[in-house]
């Protein structure tokens, strides 16, 4: 564990959470236990965009702004990157400038909808944004998903707030503890759900369907409900709307095609740090999860304080 910045194994991390990257090739990451969001280069110089490294709900700029947990992050087209402060209940905005602004969030728990910080959230763990700059919030405590506008009007895009795994649409659907979101070129929205061990589809206009799992913790390969997750956790989404998915569980990293067929493209299931190729690599409580503009995989690998990359060879 550590916050050092340098280059490739010289630098450290302590518990790296969420990860997202913008279309110059650079990593952002939710460096979780250090309370700061992280910069990565495409060749593997590591820095520190914003926060102190004390926990804190402090607006300025860079290192003069402080974080709480940060979990997720989201980057948009403008290179603007969104930060889900799980410990402030709030969604925090960091210009290319490195400016921290409070986006959405009162800095108190509960559920209400609103504009700006006249919203509240109850324990927003992931984030993703789509290609309007519509950011999707995973907020955990509350079974729901939340949708910000750009002008940062926040909604309830789907779930009822009870626990649950009923499909339907909007507000008529239920999850239990949403951990994972991530949004395709479509505006589907993906959440992976911890308590259910389901991976769900939510599409634009708000229906919920059941995309893969059993409901049952294990790690099975297989097509829709006939596969399983251990932990259903992270999620990124490439361009042909395959999902990736970080099962911390069983340490593997998986596949869900759009049909929902799901195999395992990495790791052997038994904790470790070794590189490799597909299951002769090992993972420890694997993560966040993204994906760049080429179809590499960057995987935060919390326990091992490391951020490993995957290529298909």
């Amino acid at each position: 564990m550590g916050s050092a910045n340098g280059s490739g194994a010289a630098a450290s991390f302590n518990y790296p959470y969420g990860l997202a990257t913008d279309s110059s090739g650079n990593i952002y990451v939710a460096d979780t236990g250090a309370h700061l969001i992280r910069k990565i280069t495409p060749a593997g110089v590591v820095s520190t965009l914003a926060g102190s490294g004390t926990a804190g709900l402090t607006n300025g700029t860079g290192l003069a702004a402080s974080f709480d947990q940060p979990r997720s992050v989201a980057v948009d087209s403008s290179g603007n990157v969104f930060v889900a402060d799980y410990g402030n209940f709030v969604i925090r905005k960091i210009t290319s400038a490195g400016v921290v602004t409070t986006f959405a969030g009162s800095g108190t728990y509960g559920n209400a909808d609103g504009s700006g910080v006249a919203a509240s959230f109850n324990s927003p763990n992931s984030i993703a944004i789509d290609s309007a700059g519509n950011l999707y919030v995973a907020d955990v405590d509350n079974n729901t998903v939340r949708k910000i506008t750009p002008a940062g009007l926040v909604s309830t895009w789907a779930g009822s707030g009870v626990q649950g795994n009923s499909n339907g649409t909007g507000t008529a659907a239920t999850f239990n503890q949403p951990n994972g979101i991530a949004v395709d070129a479509s505006g589907n929205v993906y959440v992976a759900e911890q308590v259910n061990a389901l991976v769900r589809k939510i599409t634009s206009a708000g229906v919920v369907t059941t995309l893969a799992g059993s409901g049952s913790a294990l790690t099975v390969d297989g097509t829709g409900t006939a596969a399983s997750f251990s932990y259903a956790w992270n999620l990124a989404v490439d361009a042909n709307a395959n999902l990736y998915l970080t099962d911390p569980g069983a340490h593997v990293i998986r596949k869900i095609t759009p049909a929902g067929v799901v195999t395992t493209v990495a790791g052997s299931g038994a904790p470790g740090g070794a590189n490799g190729s597909g299951r002769l690599a090992t993972f420890y409580n694997p993560n966040g999860i993204a994906i760049d503009t080429q179809g590499v995989i960057y995987v935060g690998d919390q326990h091992n304080n490391l951020i490993r990359k995957i290529v298909y060879q």
